[in-house]
């Protein structure tokens, strides 16, 4: 995968927990139990999509820039969109649709509960 560096990125957030949806062979990470991020892995545990939650009127626009980036696999389309792990998205929008994912994810738990999940009650 040419994004290797995105556990660690992932892992560095605020709250962040993954874990490994056997069912799906999905790696998930999670705020509070809600993923807002996923490795999809193949039989052979090679990833084939990396899955992120997206701005809906920016998923479009992101699918007709890259060729790389499609509607979300096994996710809903007009909210998540897929990445090829080893497709020609540059690093910096990867790193830019994973921080998307993360705030668009929090800013769905209220704003007290945002507030105790980043450590600021």
């Amino acid at each position: 995968m040419k994004y290797d560096w995105i556990d660690e990125y992932l892992m560095q957030k605020k709250a962040v927990t993954k874990n490994l949806q056997a069912d799906w062979n999905w790696v998930r990470y999670c705020i509070q139990d809600k993923m807002f991020a996923a490795i999809c892995l193949d039989k052979k545990d090679k990833p084939y999509y990396i899955n992120v939650k997206t701005d809906p009127l920016e998923s479009t626009h992101l699918r007709e820039q890259y060729e790389d980036i499609v509607p979300g696999y096994y996710s809903n389309k007009v909210h998540w969109n897929s990445i090829k792990p080893d497709g020609e998205v540059p690093n910096e929008v990867v790193k830019h649709l994973l921080d998307e994912s993360y705030e668009l994810v929090l800013q769905g738990f209220s704003k007290k509960k945002q507030g105790e999940i980043l450590g600021e009650t």
